[in-house]
């Protein structure tokens, strides 16, 4: 990843408040219990309310600016106030988050100014006072309605408590029921038209209004055959409801299936009765049908409660895992390029999970977008300080170039042999420069360098056959080695010793191929001095072991914090050292002898990171030991 490419994520904007709303229906005396037209046995007249509507899932989009606040508030109030309440809460929490928001700008402005914060006095809000004054119309004007539909259900109890009087009285004898037939039918069909009434007195109504008409019923003296043929008619229309009732517990659609319950229980209450014999099994029949459907209903609720439990841990895992990113001080640009692709992936999971429980919602994708927010600052916030070293390493660099190609004319072998190879040093020394200059910058100082080396191997030609013979003395030792490598007998280390004088006093080697013989030298000699620290540094372990037994209390501690003090120093050192190598980018001969060097320099340092690391070990156990 380009180091400029400080925020590929998603930002926080683009990421949509996903919020849901359960509401449940309005309970009437109309859905509390189903209403007959006749006398209904004790089952019926202890009917209970069925179930609540289906909860509604609505989505809020919500403007994202102060006076878009204002004007959906407006178009509110000009419809007369009637809206959910959770988006009046979700409006007046949106322009108080963007009202904090300027003053939380303003004043940091003020202070970047120069401003002394305790200072700092808040510009009035000059919206506020629009805001508040919609708030203040909508308030008014859901008062109202609210109002009005309490005096509506007031109205409505008064005249439904006025018909209940108008059947009670007709009920008395059956000559007075005769004559109110025709008037008890059309109070009847006025108490369907007659809509809600207060809650708390809808089933006693229901009730009493039940009681009356049944008595009323009774005294009637109709004929047989009229009142068969009522009780024939109610049958039919009760039975082909309870079959109706029944198929909906195959429907697919639970929601569809339980709204279409709702319409037949309203004709179940309308339709008259039966005859007494088949009261209470037409309505266990009907009752079953609707237990079957609710069951199901509930159950898909309660599942769409899990399932949004489940979305809630899963998110909370994923803030989780970005708080724990953000937190992370990572020192390279590879580990900020494997975090950031890490971050943005989990972004990307976050847009396939489905709601969370509504009270949550908000919360949890405001802790997940502070979560990526922070880590992309924190990242914006390395790249610039590693932009400016960069930049001094460049310029530095830059220098020796200079330096380098004022020497390349000059004849003074010796004198600015010297010369380059202390600016190679230092060359070595500078830190890393940025990537698409790193190139460029080494071939400017390498060309620099050969130049005057190719000069130099031209004028004293005359040494190249020494160099030659040279060589070959140097591939012998070489050779030796390699057999005292497989061989080691005797005095390994004084043999090594001997044969690495005869090398310094061997001369130079032609100057191409002085870095590859070099190596192989170094390779050698690496592996034969690897095997004998090997076996010396398994003797001093054995020493220090021995020196720990003899050692307790206070001693042991100090021992112990020395070696944690070490262990500390060495792992902070092969940090940068590792650091440093993500940052080198040669692709010159010398380039990569540099590379190599460090390499192997971590490795070593890596050794003896893990011989502090074991003698930790050993004064942990006689800590122990002595505790036991």
């Amino acid at each position: 990843m380009e180091e400029n490419k400080t925020n590929e994520a998603l930002v926080p904007e683009t990421i949509e408040a996903e919020t849901a709303t359960v509401a449940p229906a309005e309970t009437t005396e109309e859905t509390a219990a189903p209403e007959v037209s006749e006398s209904v046995n004790d089952a019926e007249e202890n009917l209970k309310p069925m179930a609540t509507a289906e909860d509604e899932v609505t989505v809020l989009v919500l403007p994202d600016t102060k006076q878009g606040v204002i004007e959906r508030l407006r178009e509110i109030a000009q419809t007369g106030g009637n809206v959910a309440r959770g988006e009046l809460e979700a409006l007046k929490q949106v322009y108080y988050r963007l009202h904090n928001a300027e003053a939380a700008a303003a004043r940091d402005a003020f202070v970047a100014a120069g401003g002394a914060i305790e200072e700092y006095v808040p510009e009035p809000d000059m919206d506020e006072s629009s805001f508040k004054a919609e708030m203040a119309l909508i308030r008014e004007l859901r008062a109202k309605a609210l109002e009005a539909a309490e005096q509506e259900k007031q109205k409505n109890l008064s005249r439904k408590l006025e018909i209940i009087e108008a059947i009670k009285a007709a009920a008395v004898s059956p000559d007075e029921a005769d004559k109110q037939y025709d008037t008890i039918k059309a109070l009847q069909n006025e108490w369907k038209e007659i809509k809600n009434v207060p809650a708390e007195r809808a089933t006693e109504l229901w009730k009493n209004y039940q009681l009356y008409v049944e008595q009323f019923y009774d005294q009637l003296r109709l004929g047989h055959e009229m009142r068969a043929y009522d009780f024939k008619k109610n049958l039919e229309i009760k039975t082909h409801l309870c079959e109706a009732a029944e198929k909906l517990a195959d429907v697919e659609d639970v929601i569809s299936a339980f709204h279409q319950l709702q319409k037949l229980h309203q004709e179940y209450r309308e339709t008259g009765p039966v005859a007494k014999e088949l009261r209470e099994e037409i309505w266990t029949r009907f009752k079953e049908a609707s237990t079957a459907v609710n069951k199901r209903h509930q159950a898909h609720f309660e599942a769409l409660k899990a399932a949004e439990e489940e979305n809630l841990a899963k998110k909370t895992a994923l803030c989780e895992k970005v708080e724990a990113l953000a937190a992370t001080e990572a020192a390279t640009y590879g580990d900020w390029e494997k975090m950031t692709k890490e971050v943005i992936e989990t972004q990307y999971e976050w847009k396939t999970i489905g709601f969370t429980p509504k009270k949550m919602n908000a919360k949890i994708f405001e802790r997940f977008r502070v979560a990526c927010d922070l880590f992309f600052q924190k990242k914006t916030e390395y790249f610039k300080s590693t932009r400016e070293a960069l930049s001094a390493n460049l310029a530095a660099k830059n220098a020796l170039c200079e330096q380098a190609e004022a020497l390349k004319e000059s004849t003074d072998w010796v004198s600015t042999t010297n010369k380059l190879v202390a600016l190679q040093k230092e060359w070595k020394n500078i830190g890393p420069v940025p990537h698409k200059a790193s190139e460029v910058v080494w071939k400017r100082f390498n060309s620099a360098c050969n130049y005057f080396f190719d000069k130099k191997n031209e004028a004293t030609a005359s040494q190249r056959q020494e160099e030659d013979a040279n060589l070959i003395k140097k591939e012998g030792i070489i050779e030796a080695l390699k057999q005292l490598l497989e061989n080691p007998e005797g005095d390994v280390l004084a043999k090594v010793r001997e044969l690495q004088a005869a090398w310094n006093e061997v001369g130079h080697v032609p100057f191409r191929k002085k870095e590859k013989i070099y190596r192989r030298y170094r390779e050698v000699c690496d592996k034969l001095y690897d095997g004998l620290h090997a076996k010396a540094d398994r003797r001093r372990m054995e020493n220090f072991k021995k020196s720990v037994g003899e050692k307790g209390g206070s001693e042991l501690q100090r021992e112990r914090n020395r070696l944690m003090n070490a262990y500390e120093a060495k792992r902070q050192e092969i940090q940068t050292y590792e650091t440093n190598l993500t940052f080198l980018n040669a692709k010159s001969k010398s380039g990569n002898s540099l590379l190599g060097e460090l390499a192997k320099k971590v490795d070593r340092l890596k050794e003896e990171l893990a011989q502090i690391a074991e003698k930790v070990q050993a004064v942990n156990e006689q800590l122990k030991a002595e505790k036991e």
